[in-house]
């Protein structure tokens, strides 16, 4: 329950605090603007979006089953390193394309935003709905290894501006931490 009212306060202090910001001023934005689409239509399109995700959660749950079962890999290693860098490919080009057309702000939020959903809304939720229990290696390795490794992001963010030298120590520390689960997984 904590989880789901961080989320909360947190999207009502994101809301708040972009109230009066412009993010994107662009020809597609004045034209989606000047024809928006009835309540009804966005409501139905948000429930179509909602059920591709589904089946695609489904997809990838079950491909990650076979992962394990035919490669005999740990399953903490294919839920922890194999899916979760597989789904964030389309994330990596989510956040590139806007940073390329110098919308570094819609990136930012975008991660942000993601970060808020997987860790607050997501873990709430599901804890809410049922316990989750950690696997040992997870609390020796993965817990403090990630969250130290996100608060060293978070510096190079607060910074205003993540470089080569920190894109590259971040993209060695996730090679490295695929190493120790190799090792110790």
């Amino acid at each position: 329950m904590v989880l789901l009212v961080a989320f909360v306060a947190a999207i009502f202090y994101l809301v708040r605090a972009s109230r009066d910001h412009t993010f994107l001023e662009s020809e597609e934005v004045k034209e989606a603007e000047e024809e928006p689409r009835s309540y009804t239509a966005a409501i139905g399109l948000a429930l179509v979006g909602l059920v591709v995700i589904a089946l695609g959660g489904e997809l990838v749950t079950r491909g990650a089953q076979g992962i394990v079962s035919v490669l005999g890999l740990s399953s903490l290693l294919v839920g922890m390193v194999l899916t979760p860098a597989a789904i964030e490919i389309e994330e990596v080009i989510r956040q590139a394309v806007p940073a390329k057309e110098g919308r570094p702000e819609v990136s930012a939020g975008n991660l942000v935003g993601t970060l808020l959903y997987f860790l607050w809304f997501n873990m709430g939720l599901i804890s809410l709905l049922l316990p989750v229990r950690a696997d040992p290696l997870v609390v020796r390795l993965d817990w403090p290894y990630l969250v130290g490794v996100t608060w060293l992001a978070t510096l190079f963010f607060a910074r205003g501006r993540v470089g080569r030298p920190e894109g590259a120590l971040l993209v060695a520390l996730y090679a490295a931490y695929v190493v120790l689960h190799v090792a110790f997984g």
